[in-house]
């Protein structure tokens, strides 16, 4: 009866670790692998020392079994025998995908390190498997409902002996943790895949930002979310869950497959190793895609329908988040060519120089921008028509978004740091032709929303007459999942502002379909 509240604990617990940090995560998981690897060895190792005698039989029964099995259902019959056990168990990839998704953050250099990690992944995976397979053997272990057959080798393995129960517990307590830590995974890989797909326009930019902890925040609550729902909708029963994880493993397993054939052959006439690339891929390809196809015909009716439904929509809604980004950008472009001359004479110049000074007495436009593009000159110039001889000066502020596009090391913060102050320049320069002094503020941070705010208390400060101003696209049928895609940063940080007493005006930018 404890079984679902204790994993809907869980579940809330590494969604708490993980939004504190990877750092804090792993370090609390740490002590779990470790008990593990400890308590597995000696099982493995005390099974093979305590029944070494009993090998040469035990191949014997092997190889009975085996001619057995041949002059039953013959060759073909073992191959998809032992094709349908393999993809069953497929979920034993977990690690392996994880050390995938990790490499943007693992040290440098990445893919040495990445390298390294996959082999003792797999030499640990395959004498682990390996080992307990040959003890099931010796110890001739059958299946029981209701028990693991960890449990009874390590039940025999223990009878009778000093602290026997205790090491049972420890063990199968460990076998327990580690089912975590591997959930673990897809709390560190998850929300990481997502921010990647958020830079690319295919899920909402949201889910890029990284908060103050340097965690894609966003990401992480929207898979505890999932994880919840699959584990209430499927009452914690793990025959389900092990077939939802294991189809969208391999669909993904074989999509990355297909793409790295697609490369490789992509490259025939200028890599000179392309054909050996190509046929491991091949390969790699042919195995996930087995997988994933029996593992779908084998449990379509045990939880595979829902998790090709869910999977389909998830991926079709993906399509429609694109396809509105591509909308709006094209929307913007829009914007930016209606301009002509004006746009293009900005364009082509450049700040040089220091910029003149501007009076700390005299009404100020300060205008909040990100890239330079329609966007933000059609601002400028809404607040020249809005306010005719009322603003002659203009601070320009921007804010460098670290988010999972940009967080890859010092010298992409610096490139970030250069762009933004570019994008200044090039509003600054624009101001010039229009006859008006500028300058401009920029700040680095994970939070737009309050890196803007305190660039723009800072502005105050230094121009205690200052307006602040900033363009927000309005739809001309809006939609509710527009203020979802676009975030509404403009809305956030005019709140925040007139809260601390500050005017801020969103000028509207009308947006036809």
């Amino acid at each position: 009866a404890a079984k679902l509240p204790v994993e809907v604990a869980l579940t809330l617990g590494l969604t708490t670790l993980n939004i504190r940090g990877v750092r804090e995560s792993v370090l609390a998981l740490l002590p779990v692998f470790l008990l593990f690897l400890i308590t597995h060895v000696l099982v493995i190792g005390g099974g093979l020392l305590l029944h070494a005698a009993d090998l040469p039989a035990t191949i014997d029964h092997v190889r009975t079994g085996y001619q057995q099995g041949l002059s039953a259902i013959g060759a073909g019959g073992l191959l998809l025998l032992f094709i349908r056990a393999y993809s069953l168990g497929g979920g034993t990839y977990t690690g392996i995908e994880a050390v995938s998704n990790g490499i943007p953050v693992m040290r440098d250099p990445k893919v040495a390190t990445a390298k390294r990690t996959m082999v003792y992944m797999a030499t640990s995976l395959a004498f682990t498997a390996s080992g307990l397979l040959l003890c099931y053997l010796l110890f001739r272990i059958e299946p029981v409902p209701g028990r693991t057959m960890n449990a009874g080798l390590i039940e025999t393995l223990v009878a009778g002996r000093p602290f026997g129960s205790t090491f049972l517990v420890l063990t199968l307590f460990s076998e327990a943790a580690l089912l975590v830590v591997a959930a673990q995974a897809g709390f560190l890989d998850g929300p990481r895949v997502l921010a990647n797909m958020a830079v690319d326009s295919w899920v909402p930019h949201g889910l890029s930002a990284l908060s103050e902890r340097l965690t894609t925040r966003n990401g992480i609550v929207l898979m505890g979310g999932a994880a919840l729902a699959a584990l209430l909708y499927t009452r914690g029963d793990v025959g389900h869950l092990i077939v939802m994880y294991s189809i969208n493993v391999f669909l993904t397993f074989s999509l990355s497959m297909a793409a790295m054939l697609r490369f490789w052959v992509r490259q025939r006439r200028r890599r000179a190793e392309w054909r050996h690339r190509a046929l491991l891929f091949s390969g790699a390809l042919a195995l996930c895609a087995t997988i994933l196809v029996i593992t779908v015909l084998e449990k379509f009716s045990a939880g595979g329908w829902i998790t090709m439904l869910v999977t389909s929509l998830v991926i079709a809604l993906c399509f429609r988040v694109r396809a509105h980004y591509r909308l709006a950008a094209a929307k913007a472009d829009a914007l930016y060519r209606e301009l002509g001359d004006l746009a293009e004479v900005a364009a082509g110049s450049a700040a040089h120089g220091e910029a003149p000074a501007l009076e700390r007495s005299l009404p100020t436009a300060a205008v909040l921008v990100a890239s330079y593009g329609g966007l933000g000159i059609h601002t400028l110039l809404g607040i020249f028509r809005a306010f005719p001889g009322h603003y002659r000066q203009v601070v320009f502020i921007s804010v460098g978004v670290v988010d999972s596009g940009e967080f890859k090391g010092e010298d992409a913060l610096e490139d970030l740091r250069r762009r933004t102050q570019e994008t200044l320049d090039r509003y600054v320069a624009l101001a010039a032709t229009l006859g008006v002094a500028a300058t401009g503020r920029m700040a680095l941070g994970t939070d737009v929303v309050e890196t803007a705010e305190a660039l723009c208390r800072d502005v105050s400060r230094e121009f205690p007459r200052a307006t602040f101003f900033s363009g927000r696209l309005i739809f001309q049928r809006e939609r509710w999942y527009q203020r979802l895609l676009h975030n509404e940063t403009a809305l956030a940080i005019q709140q925040r502002l007139q809260w601390a007493g500050r005017t801020m005006v969103l000028m509207p930018i009308r947006v036809r379909p």
